[in-house]
């Protein structure tokens, strides 16, 4: 994924990624982490009534020039951006969330990285409950602790994969995706559902999180929570202290 106006070094600042990346694990494990603790994932544009653009120029300008955030498709198109300037291979693929109570559509993205014929599950975009570093895929049924979240990579079937946290004493499906590759125009549709139909969790409410290295901060609606080491503080605050929280504990 290409856009005219990239610039890496502007991306890494923009991030807080110090010295010099290269095509291999460690600078993919870095740069996921450096985006997730600095780039919010946010549904701002969605709440104020529009549809986020998925030109990936649209979306270098609102996150690197005017350091706002985005979600699934904007924050995890502007790393795929990021692979692309450091000739790391990966596709798009398209992931089911599970986190509804019925089954729903292919809406998510996710990311593959291939790494020295290894390959990489990379997600900076499923809210508060997204996992934190790449994931290998043969990391199959076992317990993957990243700080102080678990997650568990399994087969649902011959060809799909199930990802799951464990939340509250117990696995959370999150969503489950094959490695069939997507190219980015395929999300032009889920993009505009999750933007525009009344009853995607993005029309619904507020949603911003952004994670930090002992945990994540997390603001849904009016209700605040911050996550720290395992430990959970819950507020709820007045639509009048948004903005003022949002600068505070969101960069925005």
């Amino acid at each position: 994924m290409k856009a005219t106006n990239f610039d890496l070094s502007s991306y890494l600042a923009r991030i807080g990624f110090h010295g010099e990346p290269s095509p291999d694990f460690e600078t993919l494990k870095r740069l996921m982490r450096c985006q997730l603790f600095s780039v919010p994932f946010e549904n701002l544009d969605v709440q104020a009534g529009k549809v986020p653009s998925l030109a990936p120029e649209v979306i270098y300008a609102k996150i690197v020039e005017r350091w706002r955030g985005g979600y699934c498709y904007e924050v995890n198109g502007i790393f795929a951006m990021a692979l692309e300037a450091l000739d790391i291979s990966y596709r798009f693929v398209a992931a089911r969330p599970m986190t509804y109570p019925v089954r729903r559509p292919k809406t998510h993205v996710a990311i593959i990285a291939d790494i020295d014929g290894a390959e990489w599950l990379c997600d900076l975009g499923f809210g508060g409950y997204g996992i934190r570093e790449p994931i290998d895929l043969h990391w199959l049924d076992r317990e993957i602790r990243q700080d102080y979240d678990t997650f568990k990579l399994t087969m649902a079937s011959d060809r799909n994969y199930l990802l799951q946290s464990f939340t509250d004493g117990e696995w959370k499906k999150l969503y489950e995706f094959n490695l069939f590759p997507q190219e980015w125009v395929d999300f032009e549709p889920a993009n505009w559902l999750n933007a525009t139909h009344p009853e995607s969790i993005f029309v619904q409410g507020l949603i911003v999180v952004l994670q930090h290295p002992t945990g994540k901060s997390i603001l849904s609606g009016e209700r605040f929570r911050y996550v720290s080491e395992g430990r959970v503080e819950e507020n709820m605050v007045s639509k009048e202290d948004i903005p003022e929280l949002l600068r505070r504990h969101f960069m925005l």
